[in-house]
């Protein structure tokens, strides 16, 4: 079934778990996790980036994913992350999702939230929920910023934008580690308790030890995002499967089978099994 974010992330709050955010780049990582989802009766979201809407990749998957999530047994929102631009959101309306991230950190707060402000009016208009990230995450290779999100800035963002979801700097970054990572869970748990009607996103979930996955959820955060270890699941099965396989979906079954693998491991690390109630 087709949703809005905010159905999943409203799911998440009540059970005090996190739905994950599986970023999918072609029909077979998609296939894998909506597998995976639906194996678990768990909400899942399925997430594309915004480069994908900048060029012509989203243009062909969006029609598969809505069909795919409107047939499913489980409830899947379909998510633009790290919207650059009004170009890819409104890209991202016009063609079905049901969540739009318009990614304005780099910007100072102030310009931030008025971006956000212009989003969340168009957005609300069509009944998408929005996202907004306050505090930049950046790459892992560039090492992790500890300058958190600041708690009374994040309750000042939410109270200005009206958004949605809220993801905060708070230890992660996007990539591979160097080394493993430290989260401010104190951080965490104070801005959640500052913003109790915007759910908190943690992105960089991919190589962050478990216990501090556990705890992050326990301490407010109802969304993470996974995009590097999702493609890792992919091309570590792909470069392993046969050559002598060249019909192409005949090949694809192993790594779509990676795919649900590792999906079903973050669904139930997140807490988000039978979340589909």
């Amino acid at each position: 079934m087709l949703v809005s974010l905010k159905n999943v992330l409203g799911t998440a709050e009540k059970r005090g778990c996190a739905i994950p955010a599986f970023n999918v780049y072609n029909a077979e990582t998609a296939m894998g996790v909506l597998q995976a989802a639906e194996k678990s009766n768990a909400c899942v979201i399925l997430q594309m980036y915004s480069r994908l809407f900048s060029n012509t990749e989203a243009e062909f998957m969006m029609p598969a994913l809505v069909a795919a999530a409107r047939r499913s047994t489980v409830r899947v929102a379909i998510h633009l992350d790290h919207g650059a631009d009004e170009t890819v959101v409104m890209r991202a309306l016009r063609w079905g999702c049901t969540g739009v991230m318009r990614d304005a950190s780099t910007l100072p707060f102030e310009e931030n939230a008025a971006i956000l402000r212009k989003v969340v009016a168009m957005a609300h208009a069509v009944g998408v929920d929005v996202e907004g990230e306050l505090g930049h995450i950046g790459a892992a290779k560039d090492g992790v910023p500890t300058d958190y999100t600041q708690v009374e800035e994040a309750a000042q963002f939410v109270k200005e934008t009206g958004v949605d979801a809220l993801a905060i700097l708070v230890g992660t970054a996007h990539g591979r580690y160097p080394k493993a990572p430290k989260i401010a869970i104190d951080r965490i748990r104070e801005i959640h308790a500052a913003v109790p009607d915007c759910a908190l996103v943690l992105h960089g979930g991919s190589g962050v030890p478990d216990d501090q996955i556990r705890a992050a959820v326990e301490a407010g955060i109802r969304k993470i995002n996974f995009g590097t270890d999702v493609c890792y699941a992919f091309l570590d099965s792909v470069f392993n499967v046969s050559r002598e396989i060249y019909a192409v979906d005949l090949f694809m079954k192993d790594p779509v089978s990676s795919v649900a693998a590792f999906a079903a491991e973050k669904i139930a690390l997140l807490g988000a099994e039978n979340s589909n109630g």
